[in-house]
């Protein structure tokens, strides 16, 4: 079987062929780089500040609440700001740069 020539003038490849070449959004633009996506996921547990770091809540507080003391679920209560560099990525993942 021999490979398709493309400079015939007839040739017509399948579908996926311009997918595969160009970002093809569905709504008949063509893109040339693929957009950022929002990581919804982490929108919904993460917040950003002010001067870009990461908040968030922390781990620890759903269930087994009952042999843990009452300072440490107090604690637990408040959320942590982060600036690491695992932070920054989740930052970039939720859309700001």
């Amino acid at each position: 079987m021999a490979l398709p020539d493309y400079r015939d003038p007839w040739y017509r490849p399948g579908p996926l062929f311009f997918f595969s070449v160009f970002n093809y959004t569905g709504l008949g633009v063509v893109t040339a780089m693929p957009k950022m996506k929002t990581h919804k996921s982490m929108r919904k547990r993460f917040r950003i500040t002010a001067t870009g770091k990461l908040k968030r809540r922390q781990a620890g507080k759903k269930h087994l609440l009952s042999h843990k003391t009452g300072k440490r679920k107090r604690h637990l209560r408040s959320p942590i700001t982060e600036s690491t560099k695992i932070a920054k990525t989740y930052v970039k993942m939720m859309g700001r740069a």
